[in-house]
């Protein structure tokens, strides 16, 4: 194949910077992504809810370069281009309360340029497919917290993205929720490049393809969810510090790069008698 031809990824990001005033949020950040599940992990402040801001293209980076679905969004005209393909959950979702979830969901799928056509069978699918097809014709102010957050994820998706970007979205879920979305999460990675924000490592291990772990707005470290598992046992030495392998892992590589401010390359889960490929940065000190 002609490389000058072939299909850009779906979010492609180098030397990204972001600041606020005299706060550095993200640090010449470098990321890749196509279509699958791609999860976010990092403390509070390492940048995950900024770096996912300017993918959805309400923030612009101070500098650096970013490309979402093959454009740059510097001009109102591209942002507009790229956001008909894109599907954006904030962390904090605001809704009109006397909407009801038809109400809402449609209003959104209109704000996404949504052919009239398709909206009304567009939004009962999407409404669906997050459990909540009983509760169309509520209110949105009637609903618990994890209910809205679930009418969240629904207009997210409600237009098909091509990119789908969604900050925290099992907050507020219960355990049997949590469990459907990761499935839900792992049909939509099959159809769309899928960027997820959260703090629940659990849920980047059952559901993500590969993960990248933030700190102080760089990236520490890039891998699959086997091989952070697997370097639960390389960061700790073996110590059991509570909670599963990519939780022990997640943390391990965090207190390294806190220690060193570089961490060595997560091992391959071949050596923790799998297999497995290892794809890693160390974050420049």
């Amino acid at each position: 194949m002609n490389p000058s031809s072939a299909t850009p990824p779906a979010v492609r990001v180098e030397n990204l910077t972001v600041r606020r005033r005299r706060a550095v949020l993200l640090d010449s950040l470098d990321l890749t992504a196509d279509r699958g599940v791609h999860g976010l992990l990092g403390p509070n402040g390492a940048g995950k809810t900024t770096l996912l801001r300017v993918l959805a293209t309400v923030a612009a980076p101070s500098s650096g370069t970013v490309e979402l679905l093959g454009r740059t969004p510097s001009s109102p005209s591209a942002r507009t281009a790229v956001r008909r393909r894109l599907g954006y959950l904030p962390q904090q979702f605001g809704h009109y309360p006397r909407f009801t979830v038809r109400e809402l969901v449609a209003h959104l799928a209109w704000l996404k340029e949504v052919p009239a056509a398709r909206v009304p069978a567009a939004v009962e699918r999407a409404v669906d497919r997050v459990g909540l097809a009983d509760l169309l014709d509520r209110r949105m102010r009637t609903l618990s917290g994890g209910q809205v957050r679930r009418v969240g994820i629904a207009q997210a998706i409600v237009n098909d993205p091509e990119l789908l970007v969604l900050d925290e979205p099992t907050a507020g879920l219960d355990p049997e929720h949590r469990a459907e979305f990761r499935a839900l999460l792992r049909e939509l990675g099959r159809e769309a490049a899928v960027l997820v924000a959260t703090h629940h490592v659990d849920d980047v291990a059952a559901a993500c393809d590969r993960v990248t772990v933030l700190e102080r707005g760089r990236r520490v470290v890039e891998c699959t969810p086997a091989e952070l598992a697997a370097a639960a046992g390389a960061e700790t030495g073996g110590d059991d510090h509570g909670g599963g392998p990519a939780e022990r892992g997640y943390t391990g590589v965090l207190h390294r790069f806190r220690r060193d401010g570089a961490v060595t390359p997560v091992p391959s889960p071949a050596d923790a008698g799998a297999t497995g490929t290892t794809e890693t940065e160390g974050a420049s000190a």
